[in-house]
């Protein structure tokens, strides 16, 4: 089993679904676990340590993170999570819209992981996992702004594993198909209002999609996770981690 007593995971989006699956599977390993997240009602979970930062100001997530690193220790396992998923057409995309996208998704991804390598330099041993999607390894109709910042996470995991090759860091990217999380509950609204079906034919638009017809449970993409974080996951660097049933 994997034992992870004495690093610190710091977990955005880690209040809720996957983020607090990671959160837990971590924890039960061993990890002093921060979750990041806004609503401080979100992160009360016992044996997580909660920390109240907005991945999309720069001064918050600086101060998050420090706030962690003296309270349990240098960032070892960094899960850049958080994220929203919202689908709009190009046309309808205004640069507010644009913005807001790649603010949480890949602005966030790039800022936290770049303040918790801060506390990680002179360490031999860490892992950097982002939470992309399916949608980063191809086109999602209707949404090219969220496909657009999930691309661009895989590409900052990948330049990454090539800039910290053999220093025993690694940066990896899960990319899962729908997850059975509160966004996919708003996911099937919002796919009912465009698309004029009801929810039942929403909610089967999106378990259709992953291969095997069903959605993903959370605990599914802790796992992989966990597993990134095990003693023989050394090698496992720069990879895109398809959790969706079957190939894409």
């Amino acid at each position: 089993m994997t034992d992870l007593t004495g690093k610190h995971a710091f977990i955005t989006g880690g209040g809720t679904g996957i983020g607090l699956a990671i959160a837990r599977s971590l924890a039960d390993a061993g990890a002093r676990v921060t979750i990041a997240g806004r609503r401080p009602e979100a992160l009360d979970h016992d044996g997580l340590h909660p920390a109240v930062m907005d991945v999309t100001d720069e001064d918050s997530v600086a101060g998050a993170i420090d706030a962690a690193v003296a309270a349990r220790g240098p960032v070892a396992i960094c899960v850049a999570n958080a994220g929203i998923a919202e689908g709009r057409s190009l046309h309808r995309t205004d640069t507010a819209f644009w913005r807001r996208m790649m603010a949480t998704n890949l602005d966030g991804a790039f800022l936290t992981i770049r303040e918790s390598l801060r506390s990680m330099h002179g360490l031999d041993w860490g892992r950097v996992i982002a939470v992309s999607s399916i949608a980063g390894l191809r086109g999602l109709k209707g949404a090219p702004a969220y496909t657009a910042s999930k691309h661009g996470m895989i590409g900052l995991v990948r330049a990454l594993s090539e800039d910290y090759i053999g220093t025993g860091l690694t940066f990896n990217a899960l990319c899962p198909g729908y997850v059975r999380t509160a966004i996919v509950d708003r996911n099937v609204v919002s796919i009912r209002d465009r698309a004029g079906v009801d929810e039942d034919a929403a909610m089967r638009l999106m378990t259709d999609a992953n291969r095997h017809r069903r959605l993903i449970e959370p605990p599914e993409v802790a796992a992989a996770a966990l597993w990134l974080c095990g003693s023989q996951s050394g090698s496992i660097n720069g990879q895109t981690i398809e959790i969706s049933g079957g190939q894409t």
